[in-house]
C-alpha cells in the first residue's frame, strides 16, 4: 500500500500523518508513507483543501482529518 500525506507542514498535516502511522502500526500494516509538500505536486492531484489522504494514488479525504475510526476502515479494504 502507497500512501500519501499532501499538505504544506500545517499542524493538521503533521497531526494526519501522525494518526496514519499510529493506525498502521496498530492494525499491523505495511505501508510506503510519503509526505507531499511541494504545492505544484498536491495541485496535480486535484486538491484544494489541506490536509489529504492520498492512499494507492486515490485521494481518499481532503480538506481535514479523518478519525481513528475512517483510518481503520480506509486501510483495512
Amino acid at each position: 500500500m502507497n500512501i500519501k500525506i499532501l499538505g504544506t507542514g500545517c499542524p493538521n498535516c503533521q497531526k494526519l500523518e501522525a494518526n496514519v502511522k499510529k493506525v498502521l502500526e496498530e492494525l499491523k500494516l505495511e505501508a510506503n508513507v510519503e509526505k507531499i509538500t511541494d504545492i505544484m505536486e498536491i495541485m496535480s492531484y486535484g486538491v484544494m483543501g489541506t490536509p489529504a489522504l492520498v492512499v494507492n494514488e486515490e485521494v481518499i479525504v481532503s480538506g481535514r482529518i479523518p478519525d481513528k475510526e475512517e483510518l481503520e476502515s480506509i486501510f483495512s479494504k
